[in-house]
Parts: structure tokens; sequence; C-alpha cells
């Protein structure tokens, strides 16, 4: 849940509303059931294989181990720009209120406190999480009391229960629902984080995936909830400053006390939460990696702190990146390259559900559970994945020539299996 953010709609409302017509909400409506169908072989993958790594095992063990690879190379995308992007924007923001300080200051500053409290180890990670997500949950509540009361007490924005935002005549077609989701995506990304902490869950075979599934249908729930309290808030959309869309909604709904708390408490959430657990999936997917000796330098990935059982240099490399991506990249063009190794990867983890228990564990009579449900995940997240823009499919398919030629190079052009696999 931290990993999704429960108030992740208040950073890109303004940039959905505006892509989407303000028909925000129903962006949402269509992102969950896209990502349930996911969810749900992510639950059947994690039952069977309960080891870090996230898709990357799954699609490694269940389908091939050089597809596999591909599949972890297209999420290392997805997590390797997340924290970057969260700490461009969480620099901007607090420019924003500090315009005195230098925002290359903040991303340093954010990006040495969460490595810190990576290395050592989920349980701090844990605990610091639980204070943000009340934080974040206590800002959702407020703005949820000063929106009802904006809207239905004092009769201002709508005035009252409207349709629009959930439907627009003549505005909705095919090409829409994908593009808008395809953004709207970023939202939902991160109920896949749950898997990569496998080795470390008490109960991994049955927690993780009803932790996956749970996670998605409950934020999802609270996205559709305060989107469509902030479309009735403020329905004329195009006035929206696309980075501070929601920020300024709340100041009509709540005045300065609501834009100010909400603002603090987003920077926290971005900053910190939702960067923490971001950098903690990625540094273990790159562990899985390493320790099957499947990137370059393996053995510096696959290093464990032999105190807390951390991978410190993933860890600590990931850092790096991520401050060098926030600071030389912009914003903007982060959030567009995020989704597309993410919903990539997805594809391949619905396949797999397929591949593995329909077709080589032969369980035909639960034609629902593995071939029904899984393609219908594969079909919706492909259409998805079409609506990305022409400098999203450029970089995407970039990277995934280069991960296709690095996993040549590692399996002697895809002979080589990986040892930790030998007999599977």
């Amino acid at each position: 849940m931290v990993f999704m953010v429960p108030i992740s709609p208040m950073v890109v409302y303004g940039y959905v509303a505006q892509q989407s017509y303000g028909m925000v909400p129903f962006v949402y409506f269509v992102g969950i059931i896209a990502m349930l169908f996911t969810a749900l072989s992510y639950r059947e993958m994690s039952k069977k294989f309960p080891f870090a790594g996230s898709v990357y095992s799954y699609v490694q063990r269940g389908f091939n181990p050089h597809v596999g690879f591909i599949a972890g190379w297209m999420i290392l995308a997805d997590y390797l720009i997340i924290p970057a992007q969260l700490y461009a924007f969480t620099a901007i923001w607090i420019h924003g209120l500090l315009p005195g300080v230098p925002s290359w200051i903040w991303v340093i500053l954010f990006a040495a406190a969460i490595t810190l409290i990576n290395v050592r180890g989920v349980a701090m990670m844990n605990r610091t999480n639980w204070i943000l997500l009340v934080l974040e949950l206590l800002a959702l509540v407020l703005f949820l009391f000063f929106g009802l009361r904006y809207v239905f007490l004092l009769h201002h924005g709508a005035g009252g229960f409207s349709i629009h935002p959930f439907y627009q005549p003549g505005k909705i077609n095919a090409g829409f629902i994908a593009s808008a989701t395809s953004i709207a995506a970023l939202s939902f990304l991160g109920f896949d984080g749950i898997s990569t902490l496998s080795e470390e869950a008490k109960r991994p075979t049955k927690d993780v995936g009803n932790a996956t599934v749970f996670a998605l249908i409950i934020l999802g729930v609270l996205f559709m909830l305060q989107t469509y309290l902030a479309a009735l808030v403020h329905p004329n959309y195009s006035n929206l400053d696309p980075n501070l869309g929601f920020f300024q909604l709340s100041r009509d709904a709540g005045g300065t006390f609501l834009y100010d708390f909400i603002l603090i408490v987003t920077i926290l959430a971005a900053g910190i939460a939702n960067t923490l657990v971001a950098q903690s999936a990625v540094s273990r997917i790159l562990y899985s990696m390493g320790r099957d000796e499947l990137l370059p330098f393996s053995k510096f990935f696959s290093k464990i702190h032999e105190r807390t059982q951390t991978p410190l240099n993933s860890t600590l490399l990931v850092a790096v990146i991520s401050v060098v991506l926030a600071l030389a990249v912009p914003a903007e063009d982060l959030i567009r390259f995020i989704n597309f190794g993410a919903l990539s990867s997805f594809m391949l983890l619905n396949a797999t559900v397929f591949i593995y228990f329909y077709l080589k564990q032969r369980q035909f009579k639960h034609f629902i559970r593995y071939l029904l449900l899984p393609l219908i995940g594969f079909a919706i997240v492909a259409y998805v994945w079409s609506g990305f823009d022409r400098p999203t499919f450029i970089f995407g398919l970039s990277w995934l020539a280069l991960g296709i030629v690095l996993g040549a190079v590692k399996s002697n052009f895809y002979k080589k299996t990986p040892v930790v696999l030998e007999g599977i």
C-alpha cells in the first residue's frame, strides 16, 4: 500500500485530468480491471515460486530462464526510474516551499536517508512505512471531509453528484481508454513490489499473493473515491496545473491549511515512503539476477550485508543511479518512460501462468484459473501497452534491445542455463 501510495492520484491528478477530459475516476476504474487479472497471476506464481525477484523469478522458472531474464530486464527499466522520478518531483515541491535551497540538494539528502534505512533492513523500513501510511490516510480523510463539505453543504464546485467524471458522451473510445489508462497505470505500479520480498516474508506462499490482490483492490477504490470528489470540487479541469492540480483544488475546498498539509504529506509520501519501497524492490531484483549470474559483475550485485542481510551493493548502486537520473532527466520524461517496462513484464507474467500451469503441468480442469483469466490479463495489458506514445516506444524498445544483447552475451547466445536452475 505504501509503494502504491494511497494518495498517489494527488501527484498526477492535473496531468491525468487533462489527458482524460476530466474523467479521472473512470480511468482508475479501468486501471483496477486491467491490473486485477495480473494481480491474480502474481498470486498463482507466488504460491509456486516463493523467491525474490518478482516477475523475473516467476517467468524464469515457469516459462524459460532466458525469457525470465528479459522479463526481469524490462521491469528493471520501471524500478530504476521510479526512485529518480520521485526524487525529482519531491525536490520540485520542496523548492516551491523553500525556494532559497537548490533542488539538487534535496535530491541528494532524500537519497542518502532512503539508502540508510534500506541498508538497515526490512524491519526498520516497515516501522517507517507505518508512520507515513498513517499520515497519508490522515491527509486523505481531511480532503474527503473538506471536499464533501465544499460540494454538498456549501454547494460549490459541481454542487452535488455528477456523472461527468465517469462518462461524457462522444469522448470515450478505444484509443482514449488505452492512452489514458497507460498514464494512470503509474499509480497502480507497486502491488507487484510485494513479491520482491518473498524471501523475507514469514509465509510467502500464502501471504504474498493475497497481499498483492488485496492491496490492488483497496488502493483502487481509494483512488476512485478521491479523484471523483476532486472532480466535483473543481469541474473545470482545463485550468489545472499538470503538476499542482490537486493541490490547487484542495485550496478551493479547505483553504491554505489543506493546501499546505496535503503538499507536505505528499512530499513525505513520495520522497520517503514510496521511494523507500521502490529502492528496496529494485535492489532485490538486481540481487536475484546477480545471484543467478545473469548480469555483468554478478558477484557485486549478489553481495549481502552480513549483519542486516540486505543486498548492500545493489541498494547503493540504485541510489547512485536514481540521483543521476533525477538531476539529469526532466521529471516529465521520467513519467512517460516508467510504465513501459512494467506493462511489458506483466504481459510475460500472464503468459507464464498459462504456459506453466496449463501447458506444462497439464492442469486442464482448471481452465478458468490457468487459461481464461491469465489470457484476459494478457490481452488487457497488451491493449493498454498499445497506448504509449512514440518517445516511450523508442525508449522501451531500445532498452529491450540492450537486454537481448546482454542476455545473449551472458548465456553464450542463450545456450547456457543459470546454475541455480539446472535440473528445473
